[in-house]
This record gives structure tokens, C-alpha cells and sequence, in this order.
């Protein structure tokens, strides 16, 4: 019977150590944090979006972050997998809007605790406040860890299950990177996904907490010509350093990286997508008729929320306090324009500690993807964030994060058992 060490207790980790031990390993699982799957807790604002109810080529298209990787290791966990496992432990789950998928109860305590129960079930050793400093490598293959207590435990296999950069009070510090690098492992920049966009223009700060829907938001390069660095369409918040919300998370992954090398990004929002500029333009003049009497921060009030018209007028170089039978036919085209334009400068990311997700972490081009094996160190595995590994909001992390786990933990069990 091989004995497994797993180094982290959120959902990759634990569900490592489940298959792990399923497969008829003896299982040791670290967590420096007072207890297991505190990043888990808070995801899906406390709801745990486990899953998406997607076809698995669909899950690995919303992966941008070397989704294609995990193509063998979702196909042998996926998100059917995922629901079947938690309902089996008494976690029922409903399905909604855009495939999500959630605890019945909307609460993720209920998947944490499922977890747990199936570690204690399974006799799996759950020891808390044990924060690994290394790994101990022997001949090239992975034999334990050190503690930073200065305690050796020894093992047939180590998965490294500690997370990324993000959300740091959860125990996400960075560890994982320190310790595979210093075993010869290239570590991708570790880089904020799924974070707020802060703007260099300050009228969207004065805007925090009014939410736009059904809008779509445009990022451009800073070059010339410019291009289009990507695109998305949903809500959106303004706050007290930019913009967040569903699209920007999405969006931020690109806007991460393009800011690695420059200063800004030229973004938009189309506050009117469903409409072109000539019906927009329709609609303008028939509120302006309406309201032709009046000044024309006043004739907007159909068109736009009231805190969002000042921002508006003032950047299509419009006095609002001016009459609206005042307005020239080339004033309106300009309304209209910035309708379908509105510009907003984009000069950072919010820190990485704010971020949901890391993108960045061990190379995937050092590891199995059948297995989240090192190709550098034979025994020791990568699953979760610490890998180069990350998706969009939808429950796309919680899959690859279960995936990752179930394929590690089952093959280094399999692995363990067959060279004892």
C-alpha cells in the first residue's frame, strides 16, 4: 500500500486526496491554514459554483489558460463526475443561468463539509497548521516533505495542491512556485485573472456601485493600428477605482497580460449593443422631441441611468444644462457615437491578491497530462492553481481544479501500489 502526501487542502487537493486514498493509498494531507477549503468557502460569493453543466469541449474553451492541457484530465472527471459526488454525499445541486452550477442550499459550506466527510470516511489524515517549507528529492524522484517545524515525513508520492497568488488570508501565497522552481520547474509569470480593471479616467469612480447590463465592453491595444484585444458582453459595475463585474472579469485575463509590456488599454462600452448607430439615432431624435422643451440632461433620462448621463453628455462635448431644440443634428451624432463609444482608459489590474484566479504557475509543458506527473521528478504531481492552469467565471476552475485532483490522486495511487 504506497503512501501519498498531498500540500494543500482546497478542492484540487482534496479530491487528489480522496482518489488517492480510494485507490488504496495511505493519504496525508497538509494545510498550513485552522482548516480545509477556506478559498473554497468564498467562491461563487459564498455560493461555490462547483461546476458548469457545459459539453467538456465547451469547459476547455472557457480555460483560455492551457485549457487544451486538460482535455484527458476533465474526460476522466467531469463535470457529471463532479455532480455525481457531491449528491452522493448528500450535497444536491441546481443548474443556472449560463450552465452554473451551485449547492441546492447556495451555500459552499455544504461542499467543503462534503469533502471533508469523504476524507474522514476514507481515513485520510487531515493535518492543519502543517505548512511544508520543501520537497525532498531523492535519485530524481520525490520521497516527502519538510515542514517548516523542521518534521520530515516520507511518501511514495507528493501532490502539490497549494494554489496561486490569490486571496492570501485563504492560504494562496505562493508556496507551490517557490518549491517546484527550486526543483528545476519553470514557472509561467504569475499574473491576476478573473480581478477588477482600475482607469486612469476618474468619472467612472464617481459612478461606484451603479451596474450596467446587457452591455458590451471592447479592449484595444495602444498601438497603431489599434486591435481588438477582446470582447464581452453582460454586466458590468462601476467602482471607486474602475470598472468589475461578469464581463471585466472575463476580460481581465487579456488585459493582464497586454499590460505586462504596456502602459494602457484603449476600452469602450456600447451601451446600446442590440441597436445600430442609424436606429440609435432614430430612437434620440424621438426622446429629444418628447423632451424638446427641456434641458438635455433631462431628455436622457429614457436612454440612460440618471448618475451615467452627465458622463455621457460631458464626453460627447455637450452642455448639458443646454436645450434640447437647441441641439444640432451633428451634437446628436456625437450622443450617438459615444453611446456606442463610450472611452475608458485601462492602466492596471487590481493587485493579485484581489484576484480570483492566478494565471501563470508551473509550466504544463513539465508535466503529464494524463497524469499532472513532473516529467522533471518522477512521484510528484501539480494539480490546481499552482499549475498553469486558469478559466473564466462559470465554474470552470472548480471543474479543472476537481479534475486535475481526481487524475492526480488516482495515478499516483496506481503508481504507488504497483512499485511497492
Amino acid at each position: 500500500m504506497g503512501k501519498i502526501l498531498v500540500i494543500g487542502a482546497g478542492p484540487a487537493g482534496m479530491m487528489a486526496a480522496i482518489k488517492a486514498a480510494e485507490n488504496g493509498a495511505t493519504v496525508t494531507l497538509l494545510e498550513k491554514m485552522e482548516r480545509v477549503g477556506k478559498k473554497m468557502a468564498i467562491t461563487g460569493k459564498g455560493r461555490c459554483n462547483m461546476t458548469n453543466a457545459a459539453s467538456v469541449p465547451e469547459i476547455i474553451q472557457n480555460i483560455p489558460g492551457n485549457g487544451a492541457f486538460l482535455n484527458s484530465a476533465i474526460r476522466f472527471f467531469d463535470n457529471e463526475d463532479v455532480i455525481s459526488f457531491f449528491e452522493a454525499a448528500g450535497v444536491p445541486t441546481v443548474t443556472e443561468r449560463g450552465g452554473r452550477v451551485f449547492p441546492a442550499s447556495s451555500r459552499a459550506s455544504d461542499a467543503v463539509g462534503a469533502l471533508l466527510q469523504r476524507l474522514h470516511e476514507l481515513g485520510v489524515s487531515v493535518r492543519l497548521r502543517a505548512a511544508t517549507k520543501d520537497i525532498l528529492v531523492e535519485d530524481g524522484c520525490a520521497t516527502g516533505v519538510r515542514l517548516s517545524s523542521g518534521e520530515e515525513i516520507f511518501a511514495d508520492a507528493v501532490i502539490v495542491a497549494t494554489g496561486g497568488a490569490s486571496y492570501p488570508r485563504t492560504g494562496s501565497t505562493g508556496d507551490g512556485f517557490r518549491m517546484a522552481e527550486a526543483l528545476g520547474h519553470t514557472i509561467e509569470t504569475p499574473t491576476p485573472a478573473l480581478v477588477p480593471l482600475e482607469t486612469e479616467d476618474e468619472w467612472p469612480w464617481e459612478l461606484t456601485g451603479l451596474s450596467l447590463k446587457n452591455v458590451r465592453f471592447r479592449l484595444f491595444s495602444d498601438d497603431e493600428p489599434q486591435e481588438k484585444i477582446g470582447e464581452a458582453f453582460g454586466e458590468m459595475m462601476f467602482t471607486h477605482f474602475g470598472v468589475t463585474g461578469p464581463i471585466i472579469l472575463t476580460l481581465s485575463r487579456a488585459a493582464a497580460i497586454y499590460l505586462r509590456t504596456h502602459e494602457f488599454i484603449s476600452a469602450e462600452i456600447d451601451l446600446k449593443p442590440a441597436l445600430d448607430e442609424e436606429t440609435l439615432e432614430k430612437r434620440v431624435q424621438r426622446d429629444f422631441e418628447k423632451y424638446k422643451n427641456k434641458q438635455v440632461k433631462n431628455a436622457a433620462v429614457d436612454l440612460l441611468p440618471v448618475r451615467l448621463i452627465a458622463p455621457v453628455l460631458d464626453l460627447a462635448y455637450i452642455d448639458e444644462e443646454k436645450p434640447v431644440h437647441q441641439i444640432t443634428k451633428a451634437e446628436r451624432l456625437r450622443i450617438v457615437n459615444t453611446l456606442k463609444h463610450l472611452p475608458l482608459t485601462i492602466v492596471r489590474t487590481r493587485p493579485i491578491d484581489e484576484a480570483i484566479v492566478t494565471a501563470g504557475g508551473v509550466s504544463v509543458k513539465e508535466m503529464n497530462p494524463k497524469t499532472m506527473e513532473s516529467k522533471l521528478v518522477k512521484g510528484l504531481y501539480f494539480v490546481g492553481e499552482v499549475a498553469d492552469v486558469d478559466g473564466f467565471t462559470g465554474g470552470y476552475n472548480l471543474q479543472a481544479a476537481f479534475s486535475m485532483g481526481a487524475v492526480a490522486g488516482t495515478w499516483a495511487a496506481k503508481s504507488a501500489r504497483s512499485e511497492s
